[in-house]
């Protein structure tokens, strides 16, 4: 197996950023509409080179929705940013009437997601928008996990037809994936080999995975990790061939316990091999103000927690 290792902390809005610039050099129906935060989302040099391919719409973030839905009639393929709480919960009844329900080529593009947002608060914080968007019929759902694949499933994108959420985060973080990692939409990717538990890992949360089975191993615990970058559609195949031979699961995310990748996991197993399965996510609240670190330590979303649950898990086989 190919080992992943920590090459330097970047924050995976960055790589949504370059994945812009170079859709911008080789695309030419790539637009980008954004709601006045052209620095928080990094599309500086998409407008900087492409001016007439970039629509900075303000504050408005549903008219922000319906413009881009309206550019897909002509053939454009429009990525739209702002913070996720603003990308999903505040307009979602565009996203459903104007993308979803008529099947148009929208990407939805969303930084700031989770409790990694910081200092900014709960109102801003949006550990929802995974299960709002999943619960859409026809959406495709992304959550990347750092610098590289976020870079990755933003040019992927482009090639995917149909309305899409991805989702991906304000700090740095270990980037880790290789950058020239094929990103296949709807195919996780195993990280680490095990035969103990399997822990299945989204956004933020892979790294501390891979912490987490590192830590494990040292204890006797075998551990497979695998990303699910794609929340919608599910890799099931994926998951059933790991739980068949560890015979149980953590899964691990930086939303909220209720309809995140965790539900869709124990929908898998409830309908095709059902395995002990724990949970490593927010327990149905909010969150409040504090750093990242912070945050990602009281609501029980790193390394340590997840080897937790493992340690648990493992003696519910």
């Amino acid at each position: 197996m190919k080992k992943y290792e920590n090459q330097g902390s970047k924050d995976t809005r960055s790589g949504f950023g370059a994945g812009m610039t170079e859709l911008g050099q080789k695309n030419e129906n790539v637009v980008a509409l954004c709601a006045d935060l052209i620095g928080s989302l990094k599309f500086d040099d998409f407008k900087k080179n492409h001016p007439e391919r970039f629509f900075q719409i303000g504050i408005a973030e549903a008219n922000m929705i319906g413009i881009a839905a309206g550019l897909t009639i002509g053939g454009k393929i429009p990525f739209t940013g702002t913070f996720a709480n603003f990308s999903t919960g505040r307009v979602y009844d565009q996203i459903r009437q104007s993308v979803a329900y008529s099947d148009k080529n929208v990407k939805i593009c969303a930084s700031h997601a989770g409790l990694t947002l910081g200092e900014d608060g709960a109102t801003h914080q949006i550990l929802e928008d995974i299960g709002l968007m999943k619960m859409l019929p026809g959406m495709t759902v992304i959550n990347t996990c750092d610098y590289n694949q976020t870079k990755a499933a933003t040019i992927a994108l482009a090639e995917h037809h149909g309305p899409a959420y991805l989702r991906f985060g304000r700090p740095v973080v270990p980037n880790f994936t290789p950058a020239d990692e094929p990103f296949v939409i709807g195919k996780a990717i195993l990280l680490n080999e095990g035969t103990d538990v399997t822990i299945i890992a989204t956004g933020h949360l892979v790294w501390e995975a891979l912490v987490a089975a590192e830590a494990l191993e040292a204890k006797g615990i075998s551990a497979e990790v695998i990303n699910i970058h794609t929340i919608k559609p599910l890799d099931e195949e994926a998951i059933l061939k790991s739980v068949k031979k560890t015979g149980c699961v953590v899964t691990a995310e930086e939303h909220n316990i209720i309809g995140g990748l965790g539900e869709s996991v124990s929908r898998t197993l409830v309908q095709h091999h059902l395995v002990p399965q724990e949970f490593v996510a927010v327990n149905d609240s909010f969150g409040e103000s504090g750093t990242p670190d912070q945050l990602m330590e009281k609501y029980g979303l790193n390394s340590a927690a997840i080897i937790e649950k493992a340690e648990k898990v493992i003696t519910r086989k």
